[in-house]
């Protein structure tokens, strides 16, 4: 599969339409189509659904798409990275969760993009899954990591800071005249859980013989959209602390939970991975901050 035909593949599959995708690229219709079919016959599948004047993806074209999103997408960064090789440049990306520990690493970009204005900086939000997908295929330089899973198939360092758990909640609920949350306050209460942490079944200990009397009614993997539902007062949400806005005007307010339970914040990249100068200045700052603590 030529980087040429699977950018065709990925405009055609944006528009499902193959004069528009055309236009788009600047080559004839027909030439578009003919290049369409070639890769077809080449993966011996069909990618798209041909009506008169619509086009619809197969599942095998749907696939496709996110894999060549990702390959172009790596392609274009090693592109820049080579290129830039000479001096303090080209991209930096980052996939990472909401957490405390992020403060550190932007005071550090934003250090980065002043003393070099021609760096490019891609931050991507998702959970310990999207981030290590993500840090695997090799369209991110770094992944933040939060919690103690096994991450013995990576370089890492670990921050200062560590993320505490807690309940977000409306500033007029009764749990907000505490100032712990106990496994008991949760008893009976409809309760929104972080992904990650339902996944791993990470408060299963903590709730001990309470577990089966509390309301889980859904998780969230990023904690914004949770916090919408907290407001409506449709649940109270188990999330990391300094993540939602707890400001006067916000309505919201957050308290720990007793026992308490904290989480680990870790930035992981490749073994035997050859960073490029932009990655490597990061790298070399953030273990200078962590030496300065």
């Amino acid at each position: 599969m030529e980087l040429r035909v699977l950018n065709y593949f990925v405009a055609t599959a944006q528009e499902l339409n193959m004069t528009k995708a055309a236009q788009k690229l600047l080559v004839s219709q027909p030439a578009l189509s003919r290049q369409i079919a070639d890769l077809e016959d080449e993966l011996g599948v069909k990618l798209f659904n041909r009506q008169p004047r619509h086009l619809t993806l197969t599942p095998s074209g749907q696939y496709l798409l996110e894999q060549a999103k990702e390959i172009l997408a790596l392609t274009a960064k090693t592109k820049s990275n080579l290129q830039s090789s000479a001096v303090i440049s080209g991209d930096l990306t980052i996939a990472a969760g909401e957490s405390v520990g992020m403060q550190r690493l932007m005071n550090i970009v934003s250090n980065i993009i002043q003393d070099y204005p021609t760096v490019k900086i891609h931050i991507l939000s998702g959970d310990y899954e999207f981030a290590e997908k993500k840090l695997n295929i090799g369209t991110v330089d770094f992944a933040a990591i939060i919690g103690n899973v096994n991450l013995s198939n990576y370089a890492s360092i670990q921050l200062p800071e560590r993320d505490v758990w807690g309940v977000l909640m409306t500033k007029n609920d009764p749990l907000a005249k505490k100032k712990a949350i106990t496994p008991a306050d949760l008893v009976g209460r409809t309760v929104l859980n972080s992904q990650q942490a339902d996944t791993m079944h990470y408060f299963d200990n903590w709730l001990g013989n309470y577990k089966d009397d509390v309301n889980f009614i859904g998780t969230v993997n990023l904690s914004f959209n949770g916090t919408l539902l907290v407001k409506n007062n449709a649940a109270v949400m188990l999330t990391l602390d300094k993540i939602a806005n707890t400001s006067s005007e916000s309505g919201l307010t957050f308290r720990p939970i007793s026992p308490a339970l904290s989480e680990p914040i870790t930035v992981i990249w490749k073994h035997e991975t050859n960073l490029s100068p932009v990655a490597e200045l990061f790298l070399n700052r953030l273990q200078a901050s962590i030496a300065d603590d």
